[in-house]
Parts: C-alpha cells; sequence; structure tokens
C-alpha cells in the first residue's frame, strides 16, 4: 500500500473463515484509489484468495489492475505470452499447454515465485473447470508440534522441466525474461520446505506435488515419506475451497501461502484463462534471518 494512504473497507463475504473471500461492488477496470488498493493488498493477504465476480476486464486492464500491487513478471518463464503487446499475460487453454490438473504453486521451481496471481474467466465450460485452492498455513498447523519441528529445518528441489522442458525446447530453447535474465534451462531450484509469510511472520508449507521433487540431505525413501505426509495434509478437502466459475469471475491469490487446482472435467471444450502474476521475492525459512518476526 502507498506510504500515507489508509485502508478503504470492502463489502467482503468470506467463503470460510480462514481461506477465500468474495468482493463485491468494486470496479477493477477502474482507476481505483489507493485506499482502495491498499484495502484489495490487506484483504489478499488475510484471505489469501480472493474473488470478484461481473468484471469486465480485457488484457489492457488486468494487466494495469495487477500491476497496482507490483512489478509483474513475464507471462511465464517458458510458456509464450499472449502476444507481443501484452507480454505479462499467459493465455491457459484447457486443451493446450494451461492445463493444471494437480496441486501446484505458481512457479515455484524458480528462485523468486510470484507474490500473486490474477487470473481472468474468458471462455468457459457449461459444466466444469471448477479451481480448488488450499491453505498451505492451515496446513502446517495441522501438522503435530514434532513434525513441525522437522519441517522447519527441511529445505527441497522445486522442478518445472517434468512439466515444461518440452516447450522450452519447441521455443529452440529460448524461454522468457525473468528476474532479468533469460530463461535456457530448467534446473532445480531449493527453497525452504516450510515458508515463512513475509507480512505476517506466519508458517506455512511451501512444497506441492507438481513441482517438488526431492527433500535435501536424506535419503531417497525418507525423502517419498516426508513428501507424501505433507502431500496428504495439503490436499485435506477441510481446508480447501472450490470456485465455480462465473462470465466475468476473476481471482486473485496469494502465491507464499496457497496452492491450487484447476479441474479437468469438461472433456474436448477449449477452457480459456487469462493470467498475469506479480512478482515476488525470494523464500525464505524459520530459520533464515530474513523471516519477518
Amino acid at each position: 500500500m502507498p506510504a500515507g494512504s489508509t485502508r478503504a473497507a470492502l463489502d467482503l463475504e468470506p467463503v470460510t473463515p480462514t481461506l477465500g473471500a468474495r468482493v463485491r461492488g468494486i470496479d477493477l477496470a477502474a482507476d481505483l484509489p489507493d485506499e482502495a488498493i491498499g484495502a484489495i493488498g490487506a484483504a489478499l493477504v488475510a484471505h489469501k484468495v480472493l474473488f470478484f465476480p461481473g468484471q469486465r476486464l480485457d488484457p489492457d486492464s488486468q494487466i494495469a489492475f495487477a500491476r497496482r500491487f507490483g512489478e509483474l513478471t513475464s507471462s511465464h518463464p517458458v510458456m509464450a505470452p499472449l502476444d507481443d503487446a501484452h507480454p505479462q499475460l499467459w493465455e491457459l487453454e484447457g486443451q493446450g499447454g494451461g492445463r493444471s490438473d494437480e496441486w501446484h504453486t505458481d512457479v515455484t521451481f524458480v528462485r523468486r515465485p510470484p507474490l500473486g496471481s490474477v487470473l481472468r474467466a474468458v471462455r468457459l465450460p457449461a459444466h466444469g473447470g471448477d479451481t480448488l485452492w488450499t491453505d498451505l498455513q492451515a496446513a502446517y498447523d495441522s501438522l503435530s508440534a514434532p513434525v513441525r519441528r522437522l519441517v522447519d529445518e527441511l529445505t527441497a528441489l522445486h522442478d518445472g522441466s517434468a512439466e515444461f522442458s518440452g516447450y522450452l525446447a519447441a521455443r529452440g530453447g529460448e524461454g522468457n525474461l525473468w528476474d532479468g535474465e533469460r530463461i535456457r534451462s530448467l534446473a532445480p531450484v531449493e527453497h525452504p520446505v516450510v515458508r515463512v509469510h513475509p507480512v505476517t511472520g506466519r508458517r506455512g508449507l511451501f512444497v506441492s506435488p507438481a513441482f517438488t521433487t526431492r527433500i535435501v540431505g536424506v535419503s531417497a525413501a525418507e525423502s517419498r515419506g516426508i513428501l507424501d505426509l505433507l502431500f496428504a495434509h495439503l490436499t485435506r478437502p477441510d481446508i480447501q475451497i472450490r470456485h465455480r466459475w462465473s462470465d466475468g469471475d476473476v481471482a486473485f491469490w496469494d502465491n507464499r501461502s496457497t496452492a491450487h487446482y484447476a479441474t479437468f472435467d469438461y472433456g474436448d471444450f477449449n477452457r480459456l484463462m487469462h493470467r498475469v502474476t506479480i512478482r515476488g521475492d525470494e523464500p525464505v525459512g524459520p530459520a533464515d534471518p530474513r523471516a519477518a518476526a
């Protein structure tokens, strides 16, 4: 939130007490005052996923709204953008490379994953195509104290090569600019298993079945056992929400405290979504001196 501004009141309808909220009575295509942007930012941290029904965004206004919350990334490290005029926007086609039917947090296979994502429904099936989100802080809290102490000290490898190396090869090995560097390979990166949220200081799991491949410093068998345990906790139904999309819906989620899953249950329909991501910081764990107090 810009210095010196105050937070405006939002018309919020929580989905659950801790995860998800619908925001009504606001036009994301308008030139919103700093107070409204500050209120949305605070609500994002508190509720982790915000839904804005009945919006009429286009690529330009979607990018303009997302940019109010920070510098934008390219569309994706590997996947081509919508077009040259919109390098920040990734068009996700349900029958192409934009089907994300596995639990994941966006782009954790780079050193600085996005802070958050703004997703807009462009073309929806008559039935199906819902998206689920899970609360990674609640997943951490659900672990017993001895297991929390264990995972607080662990790091893990995140690897996007299985999902995206083919697309990178199809583009001649030339991906997009990310953090000022051209992506030409997808080497695994190491992140803490538990991420400390830079705003609240809350701890949450920072692993996902899609991209987390190995716990560092333990045997392969131990790694599989630990990850299976953590994946079971983060996919518990009682810490999830499920959103049924309608025309004009926009979702904005905190990538530092959630994972999500896009259901593929709409047959041969080509579901179409537009996504923009906001540049994030390097994840830190509980033992890192950079962690919030």
